[in-house]
């Protein structure tokens, strides 16, 4: 009997530490105008973005922790011309301290602090969002909007009614765009994982895709320009115009037709 109370004492006291080392004490909220950017920098954790209504962009984060001190861990707003930019930052370590800027520019070095943040974003409509974490996986969905999602260790997901690009190195990507007219070059390059990309019916592009390690499959119709190869195609959709950009080196691509 003395032994099953001791025991029971000791889950009670574990209970108590696991729950002081989860911590929920950020909640952000205001209004973005349209085509302004709301941008979330991670380094460990996950990233969590949906396209909301009209209103305000809200902005959620959860820390946990086995080891390190939750409360180490700030999160940062930097408003700026753009819009506006919100991070995790670490404790410093030597002489360069961490900070938030805008564009991922900013030094952030966890230094082995194991908190993990988890980001859990509404965003509105219209507003421009960008994701990045370094260890762990963003899903970015039913954005209207320009979108961007990147990560080095996690999978990626990207859907939105506007355009956008994505990236990650140890994780598989899978984009849906909705607009056909994007400026500058799309990009969606993996290292380890596959590609599946859905793009408009409509689309025009200038399409350059690679894979060491896997096949690529489209669903248009392609006008090849060169040698087609199965791991290395360039062509175009359509009429070409616009630049689309796949690579991987372990994994294959599919290139699918939307709607």
């Amino acid at each position: 009997m003395r032994q099953f109370t001791l025991a029971a004492g000791l889950l009670a006291v574990l209970t108590v530490s696991a729950t002081a080392q989860e911590r929920d004490d950020f909640h952000w909220s205001k209004a973005i105008g349209s085509g302004k950017t709301l941008e979330i920098i991670g380094i460990n954790g996950d990233i969590d973005a949906r396209g909301g209504a009209n209103g305000d962009a809200v902005v959620t984060a959860v820390k946990r922790a086995r080891r390190s001190d939750p409360d180490d861990v700030k999160i940062e707003v930097v408003e700026h011309d753009g819009g506006i930019t919100i991070c995790a930052v670490y404790p410093s370590r030597g002489s360069r301290a961490n900070e938030c800027r805008p564009g991922g520019e900013g030094h952030n070095d966890t230094r082995n602090n194991d908190v993990q943040v988890h980001f859990t974003i509404n965003v509105p409509r219209g507003v421009r969002f960008i994701g990045r974490t370094v260890n762990g996986r963003v899903d970015a969905v039913a954005l209207d909007g320009t979108a961007e999602a990147h990560s080095v260790n996690g999978s990626v997901t990207l859907e939105t009614s506007g355009y956008g690009s994505a990236s990650t190195v140890n994780g598989s990507i899978r984009a849906r765009i909705g607009r056909a007219d994007w400026n500058d070059d799309l990009e969606f390059s993996t290292v380890n994982g596959g590609i599946d990309l859905t793009l408009p019916a409509s689309v025009n592009a200038d399409v350059e895709a690679s894979s060491v390690n896997g096949g690529i499959d489209t669903e248009f119709p392609l006008v090849v320009r060169g040698k087609w190869g199965p791991k290395r195609m360039t062509g175009k959709i359509g009429t070409g115009g616009r630049g689309l950009v796949l690579s991987t080196v372990n994994g294959g691509m599919e290139i699918r037709r939307g709607n």
